[in-house]
């Protein structure tokens, strides 16, 4: 069984952040703000040794997929940020493709929405910040070759030959079966056996029927709190649909909840689990958050533990992490002030039993 955790490479100053929320935003700004907005509340969030690190720095992703390696994880899932040809946080996957020192395995998820503020709690309507365009063949081609030297590295995740690639929202690319049929004849002349594309799966997506859709992942806890437990506004009655509020308004659900209702959804061949640590997305958008109450070390390995079991019965060799370092939502493996390796500890135990 290969784990494989998401991977944000928000955590260093971009021109486009720098525009929208002033210079020197990164994620720590969001994560560092942060305060309780209940009684019992973990907020903020604070890295073990208050290691508030650049991505850029020197020895900063060697650290990373070291910690990584040595406690079970296959690999990172690299978020990848492409708007006609502009690229956006590129750089530490760069970096990780120009260091072939760093003997650890990644794949990349197109994040193929626009770039909008709300995803750092702005009030009101979306603000659009880089929109979304898919254009043609041509538009295809300059993407591919941006991908093209990752596909060839022999750390590049691969599945049956052909390199993984996700992709967030799928059913948004009006030609998406085109696109992918380019894409697969691409690598094919790049001598591979195509490309294994994978939808991720969010909110209703129905795209994996597609012949050009290799498989699928649940991206959790999104897709059950959203499909299977509802997403009530503020004035929603009390406990309906598995969520609680308090008298701040914020959304609130259980751990354990929303982990037994991802466990009873069946799998198929190449659809393919998602364990998540923990949500709170309060650091981005303060009570307008969602909060998942009761995540625990013990919690998470016992979970981690039957999707993996899971997973193997049903003839799957991934189960996804959600996430390394996502520390604005709460969500992250790295290690913290309160928590330690604790995580980390559960997912070597786990890996080491499968």
């Amino acid at each position: 069984m290969k784990i494989i955790s998401f991977y944000l490479p928000q955590f260093h100053e971009i021109p486009e952040n720098n525009d929208a929320w002033g210079r020197g935003f990164t994620e720590w700004t969001n994560v560092t703000k942060s305060k309780p907005l209940f009684l019992g509340h973990n907020q903020p969030r604070i890295p073990l040794g208050g290691n508030y690190y650049n991505l850029l720095d020197d020895g900063v992703m060697e650290w990373q997929t070291s910690l990584a390696r040595n406690y079970g994880i296959y690999g990172f899932c690299l978020y990848h940020y492409w708007f006609n040809g502009r690229l956006v946080l590129e750089k530490p996957a760069q970096r990780l493709l120009g260091n072939e020192g760093i003997g650890f395995h990644y794949c990349f998820a197109w994040a193929n929405e626009p770039w909008t503020k709300t995803w750092h709690g702005a009030g009101g309507n979306k603000e659009i910040l880089i929109p979304q365009t898919y254009g043609g063949e041509e538009e295809w081609s300059r993407h591919y070759a941006y991908f093209r030297p990752f596909f060839h590295d022999r750390r590049y995740i691969k599945e049956g030959g052909r390199p993984m690639l996700l992709i967030y929202r799928l059913r948004n690319i009006p030609h998406f079966n085109d696109m992918i049929r380019y894409w697969n004849t691409r690598a094919r002349e790049d001598g591979f056996q195509g490309l294994f594309i994978v939808s991720m799966n969010v909110c209703r997506e129905h795209v994996a029927k597609s012949i050009w859709v290799d498989g699928s992942v649940d991206f959790e806890p999104n897709r059950t709190k959203s499909e299977r437990l509802g997403t009530e506004s503020a004035a929603a009655p009390k406990e309906k649909g598995g969520w609680l509020w308090n008298r701040f308004a914020v959304k609130a659900i259980q751990y354990d909840a929303i982990n037994r209702e991802m466990l009873r959804t069946p799998h198929e061949k190449n659809h393919f689990r998602t364990v998540f640590v923990d949500y709170d997305d309060s650091p981005r958008r303060g009570t307008r958050a969602v909060v998942t109450r009761g995540s625990a070390p013990e919690k998470f390995g016992r979970y981690l533990r039957a999707a993996l079991r899971q997973s193997r019965e049903e003839g799957n060799g991934y189960v996804f992490l959600n996430a390394w370092n996502e520390w604005g939502e709460g969500n992250y493996l790295e290690p913290d002030e309160r928590h330690g390796h604790s995580y980390l500890e559960k997912v070597r135990e786990c890996a080491n039993r499968f």
